[in-house]
C-alpha cells in the first residue's frame, strides 16, 4: 500500500480554512486530507477551549484528484486557539499538527494556531522585494555627494569614490568611502526594478549619520542630506506608490551613533550643551545606561561608538514610538507614508541584563505602527529561531536567515553563517543533506501560525553577508537552485540589488558585499538576470507560490522536491546539490498529482521522467534545479 501517512496534510490557507483570519465568536470550518484509500476509520479535530479538552469527529467532505478531504467546525472563544488531529486506524492513533505526524505524546508547541486579533499584512505573501543599500545603488543627484574631508567621525575622514571604484576595506575606508549613491537615483530607476518584477523596496538606513551604512544615526527625525534630504523620501514614497510599490525603511532604534543629537559625546554636529554625554541632569542622559556617576556609558556589543537606548526611560519611548511625533510614527503619515520598518538588531533591542523589557516594548512598538498603519510590515533583524516574537503581537517577521539563508547555504556545501563567526567553530563541517534542510524549515514554520509563516522575508544574500554567487563553494547551477527554492519558500522572496546584475565583491570582509550597481554593463542579457527575472513574473503569475500550501514530497541525500499548491494548481520543484547525476522517484500522488504538465520547466529546460499513477522517476544533471507545474490525478 502507498504510505498514506505522508499524505496526510491541512495547513491555514484558505484551502483548509473558511477563514485565516477569524473574529472573535467566529465559527470557522477547518479541513484536513489525505490519500482517498488510505486505511482510516475516523479523523477528529482536537482544540482546548478554555483549557479543557474538546474533539470532535470530522465529517468526509469531498474527494478530489486521489485525496479525501475532512471537515469539522470549532468557535473562536479565545483571541488564539490551537488544534491538532487525530487520526485512528484500526487500534493505532496517529496525531498530526504542523510538524507532522507523530505518535506518542504530541508536542502542542507545533500545533495548528487560529487568530483572531492579528491582522495579516496580505501584500507581503505575494510580494518580491528588493534590498538596496542606497549608497552604492545609483547616484541621481551628483551635486549632494559626499566630498573629500566634508565628514569626518572617530578621526576617519570622507573619501569620495568613483562609480567604477573598489570599495575600500574597513581597514582602509573605515566605511567612509562615499559613491554617490542617493533616492532620486532609487526613483529613477523604478521602471527598471518594475521590469525586473518588483512589487516592494527594502533600504538600509536612509537618516542622517557620518558613515556609508549609516547605523551610527545622528539625527532619526531627518534623511541624510546627501541621500537627498526628507523632500527625496516623499518624492521616493510617491513615485513608488504610483508604481504600485511598496516600501520599507531600516532603523536601529538599539543604540545610536556618539554624535547622535541625544549623545553627542564629542560635540561634532551639535553644541555641547546639547545631549547626555555634557550633561548629567539632562532627559537624554536617562536614554542611555551610564554608569552612575561616570561618563561610562554601555555600547551595542563593547563598541564605543554605538552607544545603548534604555527603554527604561518612558521618554525615550515617547520620543522612539509612542508619541504622536515619534520617530516610528513621523515616516508611515504624509507625505512619506512608508509601507513598513525593518528593525536592526532586534534579537538584543531593549535586553540588557537584568533589564529584559522586549517583550513588554516590543508589543508597545507593533500597536503604534498599526495605528499609523494596519497594513504596515514589522521586519525583525534576528538570525536564530525566534518563534516567540512570531505569535501575532510583535514581528510580523524576521529576516528569514534561520529557516532560509542559513541552512540553504549550507545544504550547498557553506559553512553556517552565523555559527562560522565563532573562532572555537572554524574548520567545522557543517555539512547538511536534504532531509536536515526539510527539517529545519519546517520546524522553523511549523512553531508560528500559518497567517505568520506567510510573512517570511525570505532571502540569500544582504548587506551583511557575502554575496552567494561569490562563494567557492557555489557555482552558477547551485545559484539557481538557491534562488528557486528561497522562491518556493512561504512569504516574501528578496533580491538583493546586483544579484541579478552580476555584481563584483570579495568574500573576505563585508564590504565585499557592497560594491556598486554596475549600471555600465549590459548585464540584462546575463543569465542571472533572466533567473530572477522569470522568478518574479512566476511569483506574481501563480497563485499557488503566494497564497497556496507547502509540502515536501521528497527530501533524500542532496535532493529536494518542494511543491506549492492551491485548488487550481501545483507546482513543484526539485533543486539538487549532489555532484553527480541522480534518478530519483517522486511520490506526487501525495499532493494528488500525476506528472510534469509539460516537457520542459518554466526556464526551458528539458525534464527527463517516467513513471505513471503520481509516482515519477525523474533525472537530474549535478547540481540542477527545475521548477515545473504538474498535471492532476
Amino acid at each position: 500500500m502507498k504510505d498514506w501517512l505522508d499524505s496526510i496534510y491541512s495547513d491555514g490557507t484558505k484551502q483548509f480554512l473558511s477563514n485565516p483570519e477569524p473574529v472573535y465568536g467566529e465559527v470557522v470550518t477547518i479541513k484536513i486530507r489525505m490519500l482517498a484509500d488510505a486505511p482510516v476509520d475516523k479523523v477528529l479535530l482536537r482544540w482546548e477551549p478554555n483549557g479543557l479538552e474538546h474533539a470532535v469527529v470530522m465529517r468526509k467532505e469531498g474527494c478530489k484528484s486521489g485525496l479525501q478531504y475532512y471537515a469539522a467546525e470549532l468557535k473562536m472563544t479565545e483571541n488564539r486557539l490551537r488544534y491538532r488531529f487525530y487520526i485512528v486506524s484500526g487500534n493505532q492513533l496517529w496525531y498530526y499538527n504542523q510538524i507532522g505526524i507523530t505518535t506518542g505524546t504530541c508536542d502542542g508547541n507545533y500545533d495548528f494556531a487560529l487568530l483572531c486579533d492579528y491582522r495579516q499584512p496580505k501584500w507581503v505573501k505575494e510580494a518580491v522585494f528588493y534590498q538596496i543599500f542606497p549608497e552604492r545603488f545609483c547616484n541621481g543627484n551628483p551635486d549632494n555627494d559626499v566630498v573629500d574631508g566634508e565628514i569626518s567621525i572617530d578621526g576617519h575622514s570622507s573619501r569620495h569614490m568613483k562609480w567604477t571604484d573598489t570599495p575600500l576595506p574597513y581597514s582602509e575606508g573605515f566605511c567612509m568611502d562615499f559613491f554617490g549613491g542617493d533616492l532620486d537615483g532609487i526613483r529613477q530607476k523604478i521602471p527598471y526594478l518594475k521590469k525586473l518584477g518588483v512589487t516592494a523596496l527594502y533600504l538600509n538606513p536612509i537618516f542622517a549619520s557620518p558613515s556609508v551604512h549609516k547605523y551610527d544615526c545622528i539625527d532619526y527625525f531627518h534623511v541624510d542630506p546627501h541621500f537627498g534630504g526628507d523632500d527625496a523620501l516623499a518624492r521616493l514614497s510617491a513615485a513608488l506608490h504610483e508604481n504600485g510599490m511598496r516600501l520599507v525603511l531600516d532603523i536601529s532604534i538599539n543604540h545610536t551613533g556618539t554624535a547622535h543629537r541625544w549623545f553627542n559625546r564629542d560635540g561634532l554636529y551639535f553644541d555641547p550643551s546639547v545631549g547626555a554625554y555634557h550633561n548629567p541632569d539632562s532627559v537624554e542622559r536617562g536614554y542611555y545606561f551610564f554608569q552612575e556617576g561616570t561618563d561610562e556609558y554601555k555600547g551595542w556589543d563593547n563598541l564605543p561608538t554605538l552607544p545603548v537606548l534604555n527603554y527604561t526611560s518612558q521618554s525615550l519611548r515617547d520620543v522612539v514610538y509612542q508619541s504622536q511625533n515619534s520617530v516610528i510614527r513621523k515616516w508611515l503619515k504624509p507625505p512619506y507614508n512608508i509601507d513598513g520598518w525593518r528593525f536592526d538588531v532586534a534579537d538584543v533591542f531593549a535586553r540588557n541584563n537584568e533589564i529584559q523589557l522586549s517583550h513588554q516594548v516590543w508589543p508597545e512598538l507593533c500597536r503604534a505602527i498599526r495605528e499609523e498603519n494596519k497594513d504596515a510590515y514589522i521586519l525583525a533583524e534576528d538570525w536564530g529561531d525566534c518563534a516567540p516574537y512570531l505569535q501575532g503581537d510583535e514581528y510580523d517577521a524576521p529576516m528569514n536567515y534561520f529557516g532560509c539563508s542559513r541552512i540553504v547555504r549550507e545544504f550547498f556545501g557553506g559553512k553556517d553563517l552565523f555559527l562560522e563567526r565563532n573562532p572555537a567553530l572554524t574548520g567545522i563541517n557543517f555539512d547538511v543533506d536534504a532531509e536536515q534542510l526539510k527539517n529545519r524549515i519546517v520546524g522553523f514554520l511549523a512553531k508560528m501560525p500559518y497567517v505568520m509563516a506567510q510573512n517570511q522575508f525570505n532571502l540569500l544574500d544582504s548587506h551583511d553577508v557575502p554575496r552567494i554567487e561569490h562563494m567557492e563553494y557555489m557555482d552558477e547551477e547551485k545559484v539557481r537552485g538557491a534562488a528557486i527554492l528561497m522562491f518556493l519558500l512561504p512569504g516574501a522572496a528578496n533580491i538583493y540589488y546586483g544579484d541579478e546584475a552580476g555584481v563584483d565583491g570579495w568574500t573576505d570582509s563585508i564590504e565585499g558585499c557592497r560594491f556598486p550597481m554596475p549600471w555600465n554593463t549590459e548585464f540584462e542579457g546575463k543569465d542571472s538576470y533572466k533567473l530572477y527575472h522569470t522568478l518574479c513574473q512566476l511569483k506574481s503569475e501563480h497563485k499557488a507560490l503566494s497564497h497556496g500550501g507547502m509540502k515536501f514530497v521528497y527530501a533524500e541525500e542532496k535532493i529536494v522536491a518542494l511543491s506549492r499548491f492551491d485548488e487550481k494548481e501545483t507546482l513543484v520543484g526539485v533543486i539538487s546539490s549532489d555532484n553527480e547525476e541522480k534518478t530519483i522517484s517522486i511520490p506526487l500522488y501525495l499532493i494528488g498529482a500525476r506528472c510534469p504538465k509539460d516537457s520542459k520547466d518554466y526556464f526551458g529546460r528539458n525534464i527527463v521522467w517516467s513513471g505513471d499513477k503520481g509516482e515519477i522517476q525523474l533525472t537530474l544533471k549535478p547540481h540542477e534545479a527545475l521548477l515545473f507545474e504538474c498535471s492532476m490525478l
